[in-house]
């Protein structure tokens, strides 16, 4: 057989290689740490249920190892028991054994793991529902302080609660009361911790063929044969509380019968059912979180990208199955995911196998589980629970910009060890709200205030009406907002703008870069619009955004709430200078009456750039070159591309120049209106025209050609000098005034 005929196939023999060496690399560090997980939790259950952990930890990483791959969005996440889930159930299981969780805070371990159960079906329920509903990216989302402190105070409780038993102390004992007990301490537990403990953060170092917990496990469960040899007690298996037992169950059986887990649910109503609502919604976003953060990690070590909603309702039905057959809620791990990857692993299939590696270990070496020392796992545990805290968390403490994230931190770290893990969620995220609001409010949604004076529209004005708008520029106030209007900026937007409403009778808001509005500043931009109307002036919304990002309609919602009216002083307009403009109309409209209303063509000696000519003879010169013409509203001067010489005098009407652009749109450049002139670059340089003009009203024009201008100059020299002079003279006032303009909104 070719090489060519074996190629097809090749990639596929490496890959189902590459997933089975990874199935079995991350059995090897997931399995040791579902065992240790199960121990934490049931542990607070009493001696007789440590057992039982174990076989709730084996469980369910065969479970959750099994089905989340086959249904996730993630091909190369391993998922199994986890460090959150332990500790929010370990605390769980201490609050109900205490009478502390209302309805369901009954005493008895039996009453007890039976909520336990409903708790995870809860979990993994309500983890399928955010993957149903689209809500993978919405957990994203949880502010990274409050997973940080979480994740730390998960860590914090975790090494807390296995100090006893790395110490070999009963169940019950406290922490302090354990450090306070040295004769208490057990050496053989001291000893197979330690041993632990090295073997798990010095392996790596020898080696990285195999996991370092599997080698500090195998170190640990040496070191207490070792010790067996000396003292023939530790060779028991009963009455021996220094290893995990006989696994239990009702049947004796490591897999449960469908009848013994039906007996866990009977009993448990809906009263248990809302008082443990609110821990099961913790621990499914934990579960959530700890998850797509694996996820994102892989994404970037292979180039790949996940399906989050699809990942979240894999793992819901994952947990599902665990609860159902007794088996510990988890999630997608960091540590059996990594060491799946640089094993081969590439499609779920590794995963897939990780699980039934769990399951063939269970059956082979299910007895042996028996002799585990409890220390190996706390020593196991408690490198977990380091590694957990996040560490880098103090280095917030360097800076004060940082400082109110480390206090987040801090607070969800102390409420939950002082507390809970469930209060610790919610401290943090009161918290976390209450400092954006205090960053919402510490910006500015003010981003640019600038007086009318400094800004005008883009349609030329003549000198005259120039004068007369920059002598009454005070009366308008532009304000560009920006960011969230709401309760918490309303105080800040009025007290920027409480001195201009005392002013100004024009006040226009440009809302180009606002990203939601409440009814707090609705109600607040109503009492603007009240003040000015008092003076006779409008407030103008431009750029009004028909949809925010959080897909409400602003203008109909300003329709409802009556921030717009038609009886009110309140205008909206599509663009700033539209609003511009109508502001500076009816200004020129109250200082200039008869100009404004005007509408006779101008004539020659009328128009702007020639109203010095005093001689009759420079006058008749240029009559002689100029041409008539009138466009009806909408008809064309010019467009973009044409050769021309024409400048173009406007003597009725106005006339906009636009730049097209690529999707069919224009882009206004300037607006020209009666007196003012236009197509005066390429009379100068004879150039093709580099915009379209267009008639925005019936407009009549005068049009001078180069050609004919050029034949009347070279008679009447005088009359080319006088006709350059004056164009140049307003083109400077033209540059003059933008540069004024430009410089303005540079400062502002």
């Amino acid at each position: 057989m070719t090489a060519e005929t074996l190629s097809p196939t090749q990639p596929r023999r490496t890959d189902r290689a590459g997933d089975v060496w990874g199935g079995l690399a991350a059995m090897l560090v997931a399995l040791p740490s579902a065992i240790a997980y199960g121990v934490a939790m049931y542990a607070m259950l009493g001696a007789d249920y440590v057992g039982q952990g174990v076989r709730a930890g084996i469980l369910g990483a065969i479970a959750i190892g099994i089905v989340t791959p086959l249904l996730g969005g993630a091909p190369r996440l391993i998922s199994a028991p986890c460090a959150p889930a332990a500790a929010v159930m370990a605390a769980l299981a201490g609050e109900l054994l205490a009478g502390t969780r209302g309805a369901a805070g009954v005493a008895g371990p039996e009453r007890v793991v039976a909520l336990l159960a409903l708790v995870a079906l809860l979990s993994g329920a309500l983890q399928f529902l955010y993957g149903a509903a689209g809500g993978g990216r919405l957990i994203k989302y949880i502010p990274f302080p409050v997973v940080s402190g979480y994740l730390s105070g998960v860590g914090v409780l975790i090494f807390l609660s296995q100090v006893p038993n790395f110490l070999g102390l009963a169940k019950g004992t406290g922490l302090w009361k354990a450090l306070n007990s040295a004769p208490l301490w057990q050496v053989p537990s001291l000893v197979v911790g330690s041993v632990t403990i090295a073997g798990v953060v010095f392996a790596p170092k020898l080696t990285k063929a195999v996991p370092a917990t599997i080698l500090g496990l195998l170190a640990g469960v040496l070191a207490y044969f070792g010790l067996a040899y000396f003292r023939p007690e530790l060779r028991e298996l009963a009455q021996n509380h220094f290893v995990i037992g006989t696994l239990g169950g009702g049947s004796g059986s490591l897999l449960p019968s469908v009848g013994e887990r039906l007996a866990v649910f009977i009993g448990v109503g809906w009263a248990d059912v809302r008082a443990l609502l609110m821990p099961a919604l913790t621990l499914s976003v934990l579960l959530s979180i700890d998850t797509l953060k694996t996820c994102v990690v892989v994404d970037a070590l292979t180039r790949t990208r996940h399906n989050s909603n699809r990942e979240l309702i894999g793992q819901g039905i994952g947990n599902l199955a665990s609860a159902f057959i007794g088996g510990l809620p988890g999630a997608g791990t960091m540590g059996a995911t990594l060491v799946n990857v640089e094993s081969g692993g590439k499609t779920r299939a590794s995963g897939v196998l990780e699980g039934v590696f769990v399951l063939a270990a269970l059956l082979i070496f299910g007895r042996l589980v028996a002799w585990v020392p409890l220390a190996a796992l706390a020593g196991i545990l408690i490198v977990v629970a380091c590694r957990m805290f996040d560490w880098g968390n103090f280095q917030l403490l360097r800076q004060k910009s940082t400082m109110l994230d480390f206090s987040v931190i801090a607070a969800v770290v102390i409420v939950a060890v002082a507390a809970n893990l469930i209060a610790a969620a919610g401290a943090g995220l009161s918290l976390a709200i209450l400092l954006f609001i205090r960053e919402q409010i510490r910006g500015s949604v003010v981003r640019r205030k600038i007086s009318g004076a400094q800004l005008s529209s883009k349609q030329h004005r003549l000198p005259e009406e120039q004068a007369v708008l920059a002598r009454h520029g005070a009366q308008t106030t532009i304000c560009e907002l920006q960011g969230s209007l709401f309760f918490g900026t309303t105080d800040q937007l009025f007290s920027e703008l409480e001195i201009d409403l005392k002013t100004c009778r024009y006040l226009i808001l440009d809302m180009r870069r606002v990203r939601s509005v409440d009814f707090s500043a609705a109600h607040l931009l109503e009492q603007f619009e009240a003040r000015l109307a008092e003076r006779g002036g409008f407030l103008l919304f431009s750029r009004l955004p028909a949809t925010l990002p959080s897909g409400h309609n602003l203008q109909s919602y300003f329709a409802q709430v009556g921030v717009m009216k038609a009886k009110k002083n309140v205008r909206r307009y599509e663009t700033l200078d539209d609003a511009l403009q109508w502001v500076e109309d009816r200004i020129l409209a109250e200082e200039l009456p008869r100009a404004a209303a005007a509408d006779v063509p101008l004539a020659l000696a009328e128009l702007e750039l020639f109203r010095e000519f005093e001689s009759d003879q420079t006058l008749s010169a240029l009559a002689s070159c100029v041409v008539e013409r009138s466009l009806a509203a909408g008809g064309r001067a010019f467009s973009t591309g044409e050769a021309g010489d024409e400048l173009f005098l406007v003597r009725r009407g106005i006339v906009r120049v636009a730049l097209p652009l690529t999707d069919g749109s224009y882009h206004n450049l300037a607006f020209f209106g009666r007196g003012n002139f236009f197509g005066e670059m390429a009379f100068l340089d004879r150039g093709t025209r580099s915009a379209d003009a267009f008639a925005v009203t019936a407009t009549d024009l005068f049009v001078i050609s180069r050609g004919r201008f050029d034949e009347v100059c070279r008679t009447q020299a005088l009359v080319g000098v006088k006709v350059f002079a004056r164009l140049a003279r307003a083109l400077a006032l033209r540059l003059r005034h933008t540069d004024a303009e430009m410089g303005a909104l540079y400062d502002a």
